[in-house]
């Protein structure tokens, strides 16, 4: 059976297999069997997901041991804050300095971070140096977001956040390289990341996100916890509508 995600990562990157053959210093005709469902060698396996910026298991689910992965997985967890409100402000301000390539915010309003000026200088900084930014913000009327106030019993206040800041997010908005826009998902967690690095806000029912635990991951080739929530925010993102900076 032909591995149709290694064939839609390399036409998303624009990657034909003889360049990649190329550059790996193989034969063509290798290429071509990875494509049609041969599984490489390790060592190509890791070469060919470092090109294509995916993760190993991604392409090749079935090529390591369950035990290997979860071992890899576990390296990931670089630290466990059990509220938000511990995580230190450097912390976050260095989390966002990480951001050189890739920066993304998936929440209901993430009205603290749109609150602190600072935050959003280091986050307008990197998207000026280069850094694509997207943030993911609630729709204000959207039925999840009123269950959502219910259960933290603050009835709308959650949509008025999420108006509120709209409005602070302003230094940021408009910014070459900076987007936003509003989704309808139930939101299981809010997530944050900065290149291969990831803050993973758990939601837990009854509790508002501050209070909740926040997870600090980076991504190791082999594990996939990172990259189920990169793939969450991605999903998120293309289900999302864009808001017009008009």
């Amino acid at each position: 059976m032909a591995n149709e995600r290694l064939r839609a990562a390399l036409l998303e990157r624009g990657l034909t297999p003889t360049a990649l053959a190329a550059e790996l210093s193989v034969d063509i005709k290798t290429v071509e069997r990875w494509v049609n469902g041969r599984t490489p060698y390790r060592r190509h396996r890791y070469a060919v997901s470092t090109r294509l910026g995916v993760d190993e298991y991604y392409l090749w689910p079935d090529a390591l041991p369950r035990e290997q992965v979860a071992a890899a997985s576990e390296s990931e967890i670089l630290a466990v804050h059990p509220r938000r409100s511990e995580v230190p402000r450097d912390a976050w301000r260095r989390f966002f300095e990480n951001g050189e390539q890739e920066i993304g915010v998936l929440v209901y309003a993430g009205l603290f971070l749109a609150e602190d000026s600072g935050l959003l200088k280091v986050i307008r900084k990197q998207a000026e140096a280069g850094a694509r930014v997207r943030v993911l913000v609630g729709e204000p009327d959207d039925p999840h977001i009123a269950q959502r106030g219910e259960e933290e019993g603050v009835g709308d206040a959650i949509a008025s956040k999420i108006r509120n800041a709209l409005v602070l997010y302003g230094p940021i908005r408009g910014t070459k390289n900076v987007e936003f826009r509003m989704h309808r998902t139930v939101l299981y967690n809010s997530i944050y990341r900065a290149d291969d690095q990831i803050l993973v806000n758990t939601h837990v029912y009854g509790l508002p996100a501050t209070h909740a635990p926040v997870w600090h991951l980076r991504k190791v080739a082999g594990g996939e916890l990172a990259s189920i929530y990169l793939e969450s925010f991605e999903r998120v993102w293309d289900s999302a509508v864009p808001i017009s900076e008009a």
